[in-house]
């Protein structure tokens, strides 16, 4: 991974000075077009969080469901710890990882490390996957999530989604397989993928996977609980549609134990490994390993899905559909066509800007 150097030679970064405050932060409500519902339970809204370092350098998110347990408190109390450590910003995208550490909330050091990215490819004027030397990011189409419900809504809504080629679609209810079909015989035409966030046993999601086979799913995410690691190879032994853990994984030991475990493939999102740093550690790992990689999304805003797309050209399948579901979300970033393929804005850094009339709100 190499860092973009200009004349052979980083640019010079400005100081920072003890009287200057390093950042501050604020909520944001995200309201959902329509409620969603996951095995886990269903919300409206959802608060993220917008870190902005001063003089708006570089802009970050933090956004993580509240079934992960990670209080608001907890992430305001991390970033209010570490602004009082005043060593100079990182220089180089190399040292993000080692300046930023391992403590704390995922979510909290994710916002805090995709600012400090933003920052350098903004002051090189370069897009980030070019500070952190990927290809460009390919014309890719994302999935488009169908969240649970029973048969003929999501087949419904599947319907309504006739220009979107690969659907994901929530299970964990109580007649999987019907919704499936209906969602099915609505798309015939459609690549779908299915996530179950930890709803079956083992032996149970062995038979539902079996049984769902017929309508030919290009994997299974998070089939069993997010700690059973032998359970989610069990599911993958007896299985031939690719297993993809989602909760199972945020650090580098649950990677090792679930490519051990005979598992196909991670779902790597930024917000619960913390950032770029760690998940371009982490994929590249996967990789070595042999395992295929899913790049995904919680529900988060424009900020940080488009800092996530700066490393599609490394990922197998791309699942960063939250945007489409957001009813107001406040920023612009990347871009979706009529048939979810996702393209960069030809900007700077992230490539994020406020839409206009946030931008009046937080003038």
């Amino acid at each position: 991974m190499g860092a973009f150097q200009a004349n052979g030679i980083l640019k010079p970064m400005a100081a920072e000075t003890a009287a200057t405050p390093l950042w501050c932060w604020q909520s944001l409500t995200l309201r959902l077009r329509t409620p969603f519902r996951v095995a886990y339970g269903v919300s409206a809204t959802r608060t993220v969080w917008w870190l902005r370092l001063a003089g708006d350098e570089g802009w970050g998110e933090s956004a993580i469901p509240p079934y992960y347990g990670i209080p608001d408190a907890e992430q305001m109390a991390y970033w209010q710890a570490r602004a009082a450590d005043r060593r100079p910003f990182p220089a180089d995208p190399t040292a993000i990882g080692a300046w930023i550490g391992d403590d704390g909330p995922a979510p909290a050091r994710a916002a805090l490390d995709l600012a400090l990215h933003d920052r350098l490819a903004r002051h090189h004027g370069i897009p980030l996957y070019r500070l952190l030397g990927l290809p460009p990011p390919p014309a890719l189409p994302t999935s488009l999530t169908i969240g649970l419900a029973d048969p003929e809504t999501m087949a419904r809504e599947a319907a309504a989604a006739a220009g979107y080629p690969v659907l994901k679609i929530k299970l964990g209810g109580e007649d999987d397989e019907a919704c499936v079909a209906a969602v099915r015989r609505a798309r015939p035409d459609a690549r779908l993928r299915l996530d179950a966030n930890g709803a079956w046993s083992p032996e149970e999601a062995v038979r539902r996977v079996q049984a769902l086979t017929r309508f030919r799913p290009e994997l299974i995410e998070q089939p069993v609980a997010k700690d059973d690691i032998e359970g989610m190879g069990f599911v993958q032994a007896h299985t031939p549609v690719p297993v993809v853990a989602d909760e199972s994984l945020r650090t580098g030991a649950d990677l090792e134990r679930l490519a051990a475990a005979g598992v196909a493939g991670i779902n790597l999102k930024l917000m619960k490994v913390g950032g770029l740093a760690p998940a371009l550690r982490l994929l590249h790992r996967a990789r070595a390993l042999g395992m295929k990689v899913l790049l995904g999304c919680m529900i988060e805003t424009s900020l940080g899905v488009t800092a996530a797309f700066h490393l599609a050209a490394l990922a197998d399948w791309i699942d960063l559909d939250s945007p489409l579901l957001l009813a107001d979300d406040p920023f612009q970033g990347v871009i979706y066509d009529s048939a979810g393929r996702m393209t960069l804005p030809e900007r700077p850094g992230i490539g994020v800007i406020l839409r206009q009339d946030h931008a009046r709100r937080h003038s």
